[in-house]
């Protein structure tokens, strides 16, 4: 038997976890994409047409919708697309780095390089090329956008995420291929209003890194042993685009 068909039986004796929302046209997305920027499904060819008995549909969607990757040009100027990845970038060792107690306490939590330290002293390192994802159980909020941003009496926003210190931990002391998280940013809501910016993204795409936002399911995947598989359309030119992504855990 061929190796490649051995190796996909024996994946299938693993547990395969979605960890991408699904999408209609209610749907949250960013106050800044203008209305009318999502129209799913809608139909253009319909059933008992003459011409062909069928049914076709389109999609228009901004490319940061709902679970969605990011490509450096996002955020910095002239750099790489969604062009210049290819499908080699699209599987990763997955290290999941659990901060929901700390979330449960302050929802505004940033995780910080002592957390990621605090993991590889129970997991051991971070490997070249993981993907680490940080779950804060935020996506339970999904779909109620102002669950999910943690909206109070005055709109201000108070929700989780990175620090720059862990960022650079994983990318810089480890080598870390991309980075993901359940909420709609990357900086948690305290660390965007401090640098006036969200710092953490753009730092992020300033190495030419991808991140993967508005995951799901992180509590349903090993912390450490798991593999993570993206796959986004191929289209030119995109910041960011939606992406359908998986986890193979024990």
């Amino acid at each position: 038997m061929y190796k490649l068909w051995q190796a996909l039986e024996s994946a299938k004796n693993y547990k395969w976890v979605e960890l991408s929302h699904s999408l209609n046209n209610s749907s949250p997305f960013w106050s800044g994409i203008p209305e009318g920027s999502v129209e799913l499904s809608k139909t253009v060819f319909d059933w008992g047409n003459p011409m062909l008995e069928c049914l076709i549909q389109t999609f228009k969607f901004p490319g940061q919708f709902g679970t969605h990757i990011d490509f450096p040009g996002h955020f910095v100027k002239d750099a790489p697309l969604s062009e210049k990845f290819g499908v080699e970038n699209g599987v990763f060792p997955l290290c999941v780095i659990d901060i929901t107690d700390k979330v449960k306490k302050d929802p505004e939590y940033a995780a910080t390089a002592e957390d990621i330290k605090e993991y590889e002293a129970k997991y051991g390192p971070i490997p070249d090329g993981a993907f680490v994802a940080l779950r804060t159980d935020w996506y339970k909020n999904w779909p109620d956008m102002s669950a999910l941003s943690g909206a109070d009496a005055e709109g201000g926003e108070h929700f989780p995420g990175w620090s720059l210190d862990a960022l650079k931990y994983i990318y810089e002391v480890r080598s870390a291929a991309a980075n993901g998280h359940e909420t709609l940013d990357t900086d948690a809501s305290a660390e965007a209003a401090k640098a006036g910016d969200l710092a953490c993204e753009r730092y992020v795409l300033e190495q030419g890194k991808l991140q993967i936002e508005v995951l799901c399911n992180l509590d349903k995947v090993v912390p450490a042993g798991a593999v993570l598989i993206a796959a986004w359309n191929r289209f030119e030119g995109a910041t960011g685009l939606p992406v359908r992504c998986w986890a193979i855990t024990e």
